[in-house]
């Protein structure tokens, strides 16, 4: 089961090319979860409804993952702070991309891993916000695996996704990932 923390204002184009390919290549149940069972209303201006809240998320022995997609950096939105520290001490997979990084950084996981966001610290300064990064291990990457925690910059959706399928052993193939995501990709710098 791949478990995907939905939330107000979440970027939701960041992940709906990843979870396209969990659910039809990978055959992967993905279920959504929320602080609430409120409608969440994205950027796109989608609205979403959670399966389940976080609270109800009390077996995660059959979860394989957590995907996040970005955000707005909320202080106040940490109720999904103690569920990444469980699934980090049990070494399944945190993928986080964009401004989502933060919930990791409030969890207390980017002291011990590298990772990349598109925050930066002036835009948390100028957001007037407490800084949730140890910046110390930012990569200025398009992506980071460290471990068991993928990040990326919003902009690197596709390769988000990549990294995640593969990390995943979505594909069956070489051939697979490449008629499937890799192609989706151009490199234009």
């Amino acid at each position: 089961m791949i478990l995907c923390y939905i939330y107000e204002n979440m970027a939701d184009f960041e992940i709906t090319l990843l979870l396209h390919r969990l659910r039809n290549t990978g055959k992967k149940t993905c279920v959504y979860i929320s602080d609430n069972k409120d409608l969440i209303k994205a950027q796109s201006g989608l609205t979403y409804i959670a399966d389940k809240t976080i609270d109800d998320i009390t077996d995660i022995s059959n979860v394989e993952a957590l995907i996040i997609p970005g955000g707005p950096i909320n202080n106040q939105q940490n109720g999904i702070c103690n569920l990444i520290q469980e699934l980090i001490k049990q070494k399944k997979l945190v993928a986080a991309i964009c401004f989502a990084p933060q919930f990791l950084g409030r969890s207390g996981v980017l002291t011990w891993y590298k990772f990349t966001t598109s925050c930066s610290a002036e835009k948390i300064a100028q957001l007037g916000v407490s800084d949730p990064f140890c910046w110390e291990n930012y990569l200025n990457e398009r992506t980071v695996v460290d471990r068991n925690v993928i990040t990326a910059q919003g902009f690197a959706f596709v390769d988000f996704a990549i990294e995640v399928c593969k990390y995943l052993h979505i594909f069956e193939s070489e051939l697979q990932l490449e008629q499937q995501l890799l192609r989706v990709k151009t490199d234009t710098m």
